[in-house]
């Protein structure tokens, strides 16, 4: 096993790693948007998402492999009526359309509206 680690996406904000390498596989912890450089979150699902999506990418390549590689995605959601939007930025980032679960949350860490991990072969 190998811990993956980058300062191009947030840092764990728990007892936790931002990504593992077992087995020929990346498995990443869930992102949310936060922001590496300066910690902020931005307003609204369509700048969560890409922030999300740019984490997830950003740790993915740290660790030697692609958001191209990724086989599968879990994807939270604080709100279903977020479903669509969350899509259309999702769809720009994961264009090999990999499996993936998506479910609405009661609540997610710092009050954002979504959150990504993924895993995806090295």
């Amino acid at each position: 096993m190998r811990v993956i680690d980058t300062i191009n996406a947030p840092g764990a904000i728990g007892p936790y790693s931002q990504a593992f390498e077992v087995l020929g596989l990346i498995i990443t912890s869930g992102q949310i948007p936060v922001d590496p450089a300066d910690g902020s979150v931005p307003e609204g699902i369509a700048a969560q998402a890409e922030q999300s999506c740019k984490n997830v990418r950003a740790i993915l390549d740290a660790a030697g492999s692609s958001i191209d590689h990724v086989v599968k995605t879990t994807c939270f959601l604080a709100d279903m009526g977020d479903f669509a939007a969350f899509n259309e930025v999702y769809a720009k980032y994961f264009t090999s359309k990999p499996a993936r679960s998506c479910v609405a949350v009661k609540a997610l860490p710092k009050g954002v509206l979504c959150e990504i991990e993924a895993i995806a072969e090295k």
